[in-house]
C-alpha cells in the first residue's frame, strides 16, 4: 500500500490530469476541458460514471443496469455525450439551466470496486464524484488499497504544540495533527486542567462560513463558541477541530449544497443531488487524536449519536452524551429541522 500513490493521484486529479485505478484509466469531469479529454480519449468512446444518486437524480436508476440501489452508474457515451454535456451531467447547479437531456444509457458496470474506489477519491480530492472512463494504457496506477492507506486515521502524528489564550479559555493549549499525505491539519484546544474526570469533549468540524464569516445559514459558529465555553464551565475538555468541511466534501462542494438549498432542497437531498453521501466524516481521525492525547474515556458533547457510535467503534468510550442546543436563527430553522427529522439529531 502506498498513501503517498494515492497523494499524487490527488494531485493529479486537482490539475484536471488522468489517473488510473487498476486497469481503469479515469479522467474528472469538473478539472477537465474538451481539450484534455479528446487527448484522454481521441476515440471518443469513454463511458461516463457517475454516483447513484446522481445517476437517481438524472433518472438514469430506473433504467435495468442501473437499477440496484447505492450503485455506481455507468452512462453510455454517445455523440451528443461530449465535453459540455456530461459537465451538466455532473454538476446539478446547471439541471435548472439545461432541463432535457439524453436519451442516455446505462450499461453494465465492470470492475465496481475499482469504480467505487475512483469516487472515493474524487470525494477526498473535494472534486464532483464523475469520470471519463476507459481501459488504462499505461497509466501509472493506484489500488483501491492505496486509498485506504491515504485516508487512515492512524497516520496522525502529533506535530506541534503551544499554549494558546482563546476568548472565554485562557487557559488553553492547542496540538496540531498531520499525516505526510493529507493537505490539512487537525487541531485539539486542551481547555482547562485534567482533574480526574473524563474530559468533556466537542467534535466540531471545519466550517469557513460558519466560523470565520459568521454564517447564518447553519448554526457552527455558535456552536463553536457556545462548546468552548461549556467546557471551560465543565472544569476540564478537548475541543476537536476537524479539517473535514461540509460534512466531509469540502468547502466547493458544500458552496455548490448551498445553490441548491438556494432552489428548494433541504441539506441532505443537496449531497445526493451532487453525488455524495449525506455524512462523508471520518470519525475515526478524532478518535486517532483523543488516543494520542491519552483519552480512552470522554463526555461527549454532541447532539448527534452517530458520533457516539463511531467514536465507541473506534475504541473511545463515551461515558455520557451531553446535549449541545442553541436557539435557531430564521435562516437555519430549516437546517436544524433537517438535522433533527432527517439525520437523527437530537434537538
Amino acid at each position: 500500500m502506498s498513501a503517498h500513490a494515492a497523494a499524487r493521484a490527488v494531485d493529479a486529479l486537482r490539475r484536471g490530469w488522468p489517473i488510473a485505478i487498476g486497469d481503469l484509466a479515469l479522467l474528472a469531469v469538473e478539472t477537465a476541458d474538451a481539450r484534455r479529454l479528446a487527448a484522454f480519449d481521441e476515440a471518443g468512446q469513454a463511458d461516463l460514471l457517475l454516483s447513484a444518486g446522481r445517476a437517481a437524480t438524472l433518472k438514469l436508476a430506473n433504467q435495468r443496469d442501473a437499477a440496484t440501489p447505492d450503485a455506481l452508474v455507468l452512462v453510455e457515451r454517445a455523440p451528443w455525450l461530449d465535453f459540455d454535456t456530461a459537465t451538466a451531467l455532473a454538476d446539478p447547479q446547471f439541471d435548472l439551466a439545461t432541463p432535457l437531456k439524453g436519451p442516455f444509457r446505462a450499461i453494465p458496470l465492470v470492475a465496481p470496486e475499482l469504480a467505487a474506489a475512483a469516487l472515493r477519491l474524487a470525494r477526498v480530492a473535494g472534486l464532483l464524484p464523475a469520470f471519463f472512463v476507459r481501459k488504462a494504457a499505461g497509466e501509472e496506477a493506484i489500488t483501491p488499497e492505496d486509498i485506504d492507506a491515504h485516508e487512515d486515521a492512524d497516520r496522525l502524528r502529533i506535530v506541534a504544540r503551544a499554549r494558546l489564550p482563546v476568548l472565554d479559555a485562557e487557559d488553553s493549549e492547542i496540538v496540531a495533527f498531520r499525516t505526510d499525505e493529507m493537505p490539512g491539519e487537525h487541531v485539539a484546544l486542551l481547555i482547562g486542567e485534567p482533574n480526574g474526570q473524563p474530559p468533556l469533549v466537542r467534535l466540531h468540524s471545519e466550517c469557513l462560513t460558519g466560523d470565520v464569516l459568521g454564517s447564518l445559514k447553519c448554526d457552527c459558529g455558535p456552536q463553536l463558541q457556545a462548546a468552548i465555553r461549556e467546557i471551560r464551565a465543565s472544569g476540564w475538555g478537548i475541543l476537536l477541530y476537524l479539517r473535514q468541511e461540509g460534512r466531509g466534501i469540502g468547502l466547493i462542494n458544500k458552496l455548490r449544497a448551498y445553490a441548491l438549498q438556494d432552489q428548494g432542497f433541504d441539506t441532505v437531498d443537496a449531497n445526493t443531488r451532487l453525488g455524495f453521501a449525506i455524512d462523508a466524516r471520518n470519525f475515526a481521525t478524532a478518535a486517532k487524536m483523543l488516543s494520542l492525547l491519552g483519552q480512552r474515556r470522554i463526555r461527549l458533547l454532541t447532539n448527534n449519536p452517530e458520533k457516539v457510535a463511531a467514536l465507541e467503534t473506534a475504541g473511545v468510550t463515551v461515558a455520557e452524551r451531553v446535549p449541545h442546543f442553541l436557539p435557531p436563527n430564521p435562516h437555519n430553522e430549516r437546517y436544524l429541522a433537517t438535522k433533527r427529522d432527517r439525520t437523527g439529531h437530537q434537538l
